[in-house]
């Protein structure tokens, strides 16, 4: 039987640090699995992966919506059809080969109007390269839905970050509820990001999700994300690493 990828999303509410987890998950897989493929998808409009894994994309799949949606609404159903042909061959121009792992940006969501077709398409495309790939990482934005509207219907693991706010574990919470209606998962846990102390965590309502794991504040990964330094250069000692090094063994993943 053919092998499924691990599809690991990540979501939370803004400003929790999703990007950073997400990008120290990339590094710890390419670090742990040399031989094996690994993809990134920046599915966040502001693409902050790409700067946190050292990546500068050029294209993005949205740039592909695009061509296909101003053809459409040229009325040029030729046109539309040779560039949805075209499509899955152009999705290769979007990816960047990096170093122990491959990188594709999803862009800025499209425009206004429903183009079902068109999206529907390029999520299968998407999916049919996610075959190719062991792993895979998505960054995606504030909300879930996104992810099973313009990425792929189903992940394995789906990692809910939060802070010790009050907010950050109702948003978290909402989002599960979404998710169980919208997306296909096997896996769900939550990452509690930026706790000041391990006392914080016995106040945390987190409803049912299962606590994978908590991450302390770090200055010097603030001062990194600031700089726009890759997370390939995060010593190993840094609690990022540890603590998601401990919830991707909590996940059996490494």
């Amino acid at each position: 039987m053919e092998k499924k990828p691990i599809v690991l999303a990540v979501a939370g509410k803004g400003g929790v640090g999703k990007t950073s987890l997400a990008a120290v998950m990339v590094k710890l897989l390419v670090e742990a699995y040399p031989d094996k493929k690994i993809l990134a998808i920046d599915a966040d409009p502001a693409v902050g992966l790409s700067t946190a894994l050292g990546v500068e994309p050029t294209l993005t799949l949205d740039d592909i919506r695009k061509e296909a949606v101003e053809a459409a609404e040229n009325g040029d159903a030729r046109a539309t059809v040779e560039v949805l042909g075209e499509a899955r061959y152009r999705i290769f121009d979007c990816m960047v080969e990096m170093d122990g792992f491959s990188f594709i940006a999803i862009g800025r969501p499209e425009a206004a109007g429903c183009y079902c077709k068109i999206n529907t398409y390029l999520k299968e495309v998407i999916s049919t390269i996610a075959d190719n790939f062991d792993y895979i990482v998505i960054d995606g934005e504030a909300g879930i839905e996104q992810i099973n509207r313009r990425v792929m219907e189903k992940v394995t693991h789906l990692l809910l970050v939060t802070d010790s706010s009050k907010k950050g574990c109702d948003v978290v919470k909402t989002i599960k509820g979404v998710a169980d209606n919208l997306v296909m998962y096997d896996k769900v846990g939550v990452v509690v990001n930026r706790v000041p102390s391990e006392d914080v965590l016995k106040f945390m309502d987190l409803g049912d999700i299962p606590l994978l794991g908590w991450i302390t504040a770090d200055a010097n990964l603030t001062e990194r994300d600031l700089k726009g330094e890759s997370v390939f250069y995060i010593p190993t000692t840094a609690p990022i690493v540890g603590g998601m090094h401990a919830v991707l063994r909590k996940l059996d993943i490494i």
